[in-house]
């Protein structure tokens, strides 16, 4: 699954690596290399963190389904008991 990004993400996330590697890096770079920058972190470190945050999503998810016995159940058969 390739991971795509809206136009606006996309400039945004290239301004955000060139500022990184003036202020970190020290170094300046331009549009065309932030551009590549990105790509290759979506192509090579987004499947990754993609992937981890689908494993987390599916264990909360069954952390939730597990507990659907304990707080949504009511208890049969009480009309005569009551009594």
């Amino acid at each position: 699954m390739t991971i795509k990004l809206s136009n606006e993400r996309e400039q945004r996330l290239i301004t955000s690596i060139k500022r990184f590697f003036s202020e970190v890096m020290e170094q300046e770079i331009g549009d065309l290399k932030a551009s590549l920058f990105l790509k290759y972190a979506l192509q090579e470190i987004g499947p990754c963190v993609y992937n981890k945050a689908v494993g987390d999503a599916q264990s909360s998810i069954q952390s939730m389904v597990s507990e659907i016995d304990s707080t949504c159940y009511e208890p049969e058969f009480l009309y005569w008991k009551k009594k």
